[in-house]
């Protein structure tokens, strides 16, 4: 064996930083929020291995806690590794199969994201349009439903792009009638908005831990109803996606225990946190807080002449798109708030770039200091605008 003398090493790499310094940002945009500090505390706990029984009890937890969360009584309920758009895909990967016909709500930038993904599996898809902030009503879905005979009817519940709030009841009930499934994004939802899956005979879900759940990114709910893995069961191909083959994957969270992946052992700490905190407030309480903390929001924004872009009868409480004044430069606002208050918001996507602000007051952001802060310094963010422009 070498005596590792002999190596050409290059060092020209090896770079010598300073100690991590994280600005205490509030982070009130689209996410990630801030993480409660239980949660952070919580995933600084050391780790054991991901067969040790005490952590295979901690999995079995978390699987009830989400359970409670998202109101469904689905055997397979598990976090995905990995963000929320992996959850978002092996939804796709494991429910589609090549020539399905899938029915996607396209009403903002994620649900184009369903129609990409959907699309690389093989699936015809047929987008469901809507001008961006706006909602389908059950008859447009009907008739969708009608003249396309889907396999899967996908909508994004709380779209995070316009702040609208698409409600999902009745529309279960209408893809059972069409024999088709009812998959539903709560990546911006869950913890913060009504959210009822069996009573709503939602067949699949998916979400992401870093919005109302308070969990940094990195680890995503979903859930299968019978009907979900009655399809996934009755594949006439594998799954086209190793890691997130959920025929696989149900073997590790299920009875038998079955190594599939490590398991990111921190991140579970922390969703588990996250989902203990939602379990000890109730949700009942939780939504309620959301919707007075958001209606404090939109009450000074329009003591202050500034709109929001969705009419309040759809406007999501966890997130709100404020329509940017004429005349102000929106970019310039966010940037006055980042330096001079340490407060993030951000700007529109896609359709809504350069119109709107997207403003973020989820699970432990969503408090009435952060709303009265906020107001304050884009108070003092415009006055410095109008400086400047004038």
């Amino acid at each position: 064996m070498s005596d590792y003398t002999t190596f050409n090493i290059n060092n020209s790499h090896r770079l010598q930083t300073e100690q991590l310094n994280v600005p205490p940002r509030l982070l009130l945009g689209p996410g990630p929020s801030n993480a409660h500090p239980r949660i952070l505390q919580a995933m600084s706990m050391r780790q054991v291995g991901h067969l040790d029984p005490e952590f295979l009890k901690l999995m079995d937890e978390i699987q009830e806690l989400l359970r409670y969360a998202w109101q469904t009584d689905n055997e397979f309920t598990i976090p995905v590794s990995g963000t929320g758009s992996a959850a978002m895909e092996a939804c796709f990967a494991n429910l589609i199969e090549p020539d399905d016909k899938i029915l996607i709500g396209v009403n903002g930038y994620f649900g184009n994201r369903m129609v990409d993904m959907a699309g690389r599996y093989g699936a015809e898809v047929h987008p469901l349009t809507k001008p961006w902030g706006e909602v389908f009503t059950i008859d447009e879905i009907r008739s969708g439903l009608e003249k396309y005979r889907p396999a899967i009817l996908s909508l994004v519940h709380a779209e995070t792009s316009t702040g609208a709030c698409q409600p999902l009841e009745k529309i279960g009930e209408l893809c059972r009638e069409h024999d088709c499934l009812f998959l539903v994004d709560t990546v911006t939802s869950l913890g913060g908005v009504p959210l009822l899956l069996d009573q709503w005979k939602v067949d699949a879900a998916y979400s992401g831990s870093q919005k109302c759940l308070n969990c940094p990114p990195g680890i995503a709910p979903l859930t299968f109803g019978d009907r979900a893995i009655a399809k996934l069961k009755s594949r006439k191909s594998k799954v086209p996606n190793w890691y997130l083959d959920m025929t696989m994957i149900m073997n590790y969270w299920g009875g038998e225990r079955t190594y599939h992946h490590t398991a990111p052992i921190n991140m579970n700490y922390g969703l588990r946190e996250a989902l203990r905190i939602i379990a000890e407030e109730g949700l009942e309480a939780r939504w309620k807080r959301h919707l007075r903390v958001a209606r404090m929001l939109w009450d000074g924004l329009a003591e202050m002449g500034i709109e929001c872009h969705v009419k309040e009868k759809y406007r999501l409480p966890s997130l709100t798109t404020v329509k940017v004044p004429e005349g102000v430069d929106g970019k310039a606002i966010q940037k006055y708030l980042l330096n001079e208050y340490n407060i993030e918001i951000a700007g529109g996507l896609g359709e809504l770039a350069g119109k709107v602000w997207r403003v973020g007051l989820m699970g432990y952001n969503s408090r009435q200091e952060n709303v009265l802060l906020l107001l304050s310094a884009l108070e003092q963010a415009f006055k410095a605008n109008r400086l400047l422009a004038g």
